[in-house]
């Protein structure tokens, strides 16, 4: 019954990466490109058939990973109003480079 519908999560993701050149040079080459990851993620979170928020956060992790200056990728994944009397759960994870 749950998935028969989408249903609203907040996505929190900080990424760790080697920005100097970028805040030297104030080139968009020379730094992260947010937009794409974001894009992906957004798609990805959308179309998924994932069933816990664990395996969407790694997925998501994941998809950080795959942009060659992230070196590591904090990501919180949370259901608003999932369980009663709570704002939100889910779950945060940490995944780096290997």
């Amino acid at each position: 019954m749950e998935r028969e519908k989408p249903q609203d999560i907040l996505i929190n993701i900080i990424l760790f990466a080697d920005v100097s050149v970028a805040g030297e040079t104030d080139r968009l080459e020379d730094t992260v490109n947010y937009r794409s990851i974001s894009k992906r993620v957004q798609l990805h979170a959308e179309t998924t058939g994932r069933f816990t928020v664990e395996a969407l956060a790694t997925d998501l992790a994941n998809i950080c990973l795959e942009e060659p200056k992230v070196q590591k990728v904090r990501v919180r994944v949370e259901k608003p109003g999932a369980v009663r009397f709570t704002r939100a759960v889910g779950v945060e994870i940490e995944r780096e480079r290997q």
